[in-house]
């Protein structure tokens, strides 16, 4: 900027105004000193029309010198990154205006653009930011130039600027990248194990130049697929067509052969013949509840990204499950107690939350201890606990406490309770019946509903805890 103490009158002391003063008065300067040679004038009038020369056009370029000098000033503040447009409204000169109209014109021209290009920049951020799977930008000296929030996260820390050979360090990928950038290959792909990482997840990498009309530093794109998360989903549906075949077998083997044995040795023994039909109803009644369940669960699994839409009474169900089960808890000389708080109605799949709490409590019912106490309990809290495998509901939410007193489940069982056709060994050697498709049921439901399941068991008190949101 320019600094007040080097002007004079408005105008820089160093703009060279007196020196053009002086040499636009020289012409007329020369005249007048020829006449007054010449005698025509008197030397003191010669002087004197001079002088007046030089004040006139001093008065004539001040005026323009000035508004120059208010521009100059101007386009340096602008320059230095001024945000406020100064419209220096007080301009008597023409052309001065119009160059001011001109650079106001421009300036507001390079600021919308700017402006519209920061805004694209945020957004293509963010959109990257969205995207679940790593993904980087790479440019011709190996250096990060832009990576997305899951690469961030997958390498726990920031990329930018930092040369990708440091943070993975395999033979074969940087040797496919060195022939991407040297443009020996357009795109390539490869399966990476990060040695960085604890669980050395695997990845399917892809890395692919950028067309040849984008302008910029970035000269590549490295995007990673989790093939860790492929191969769990493949492992789970060939667990659960092997356990499905298997829970399927028995039963049938079982059926098969008692229809062998009435057909030929126990085919006239009355006696016989009534035992294994009532087995074989057993059975039967196993495999039915089986495939519904299974027909249940991959139901569920179809609409898990569809939000439900039915206004749900918490307590209003769990009274009318409370009733239906009252045979059962006089059979097994239970009490069930319940305690609710006031509830508003929640917005879920009303069937299935009732199928959620008939399954927990009716598993409360058949695996307490008898003579003993199930309590039910109710509350509103602020917010559902945070679930690591996938995003809850925020807002306040339901919770639904179901407790029964029975055998202590250990930790590693109650991680595995929601597996499918998962049970406890405790509950095999009492030869209590289930399919070991209820809790996974539910669990589907609840995630399907953005909330939360949390079981816990101390000193044989077992809880499980249920969060439901009060809107999706």
């Amino acid at each position: 900027m320019i600094n007040q103490d080097d002007e004079f009158l408005g105008v820089d002391k160093n703009s060279g105004f007196a020196l053009r003063v002086i040499i636009l008065s020289i012409p007329a300067g020369l005249i007048f000193l020829i006449l007054g040679l010449c005698d025509i004038l008197s030397t003191p009038l010669a002087a004197l029309s001079y002088i007046c020369i030089l004040f006139f056009n001093t008065v004539f370029l001040m005026p323009i010198s000035t508004e120059l000098q208010q521009i100059k000033k101007y386009i340096l503040s602008l320059s230095s990154g001024a945000s406020e447009e100064k419209e220096l409204s007080n301009l008597t000169e023409k052309e001065t205006r119009d160059l001011t109209a001109a650079i106001n014109s421009m300036h507001k021209f390079w600021v919308a653009k700017t402006g519209t290009l920061e805004n694209r920049t945020l957004s293509d951020a963010a959109v990257l930011d969205t995207l679940p799977d790593p993904l980087m930008m790479i440019n011709q000296s190996y250096n990060v130039i832009g990576a997305n929030l899951a690469a961030r996260r997958l390498f726990e820390t920031d990329l930018n600027g930092k040369d990708i050979k440091n943070f993975i360090q395999d033979t074969k990928f940087n040797t496919t990248l060195s022939k991407v950038l040297n443009n020996e290959s357009k795109q390539e792909e490869l399966n990476l194990c990060l040695s960085t990482q604890k669980e050395k997840p695997k990845f399917y990498v892809r890395i692919s130049t950028i067309p040849w009309f984008a302008k910029g530093e970035i000269v590549a794109v490295i995007s990673f697929y989790d093939l860790h998360k492929a191969l769990q989903l493949e492992q789970m549906q060939q667990d659960f067509v092997a356990n499905a075949s298997h829970e399927l077998r028995t039963p049938l083997s079982i059926i098969s052969g008692f229809i062998e044995t009435l057909q030929t040795t126990a085919k006239d023994d009355e006696k016989a013949r009534d035992k294994f039909l009532h087995i074989m109803q057993e059975q039967t009644s196993y495999m039915s509840a089986l495939i519904e369940n299974l027909l249940s669960l991959s139901k569920i699994e179809l609409s898990i990204n569809t939000p439900p839409e039915d206004k749900v009474n918490i307590n209003g169900i769990i009274r009318e499950i409370k009733s239906a089960l009252e045979i059962k808890l006089k059979e097994h000389h239970l009490e069930l107690s319940t305690r609710f708080a006031r509830l508003p109605h929640i917005i879920a799949d009303e069937h299935q939350i009732t199928q959620v709490l008939q399954n927990l409590m009716d598993n409360a019912v058949k695996y307490a201890s008898d003579n003993s106490v199930i309590s039910v309990i109710t509350a509103k809290i602020n917010e559902i606990p945070k679930n690591r495998y996938y995003e809850v509901a925020e807002g306040e939410t339901v919770e639904i406490s179901i407790s029964n007193s029975g055998v202590t489940i250990s930790k590693e069982d109650l991680n595995r309770l929601t597996e499918r056709f998962y049970r406890l060994q405790e509950h095999k050697n009492k030869n209590i019946k289930g399919t070991g498709l209820g809790l996974s049921i539910a669990s589907q439901i609840i995630k399907r509903h953005r909330g939360n399941l949390i079981i816990t068991s101390e000193n044989g008190l077992t809880t499980f805890k249920i969060y439901l949101p009060l809107k999706l």
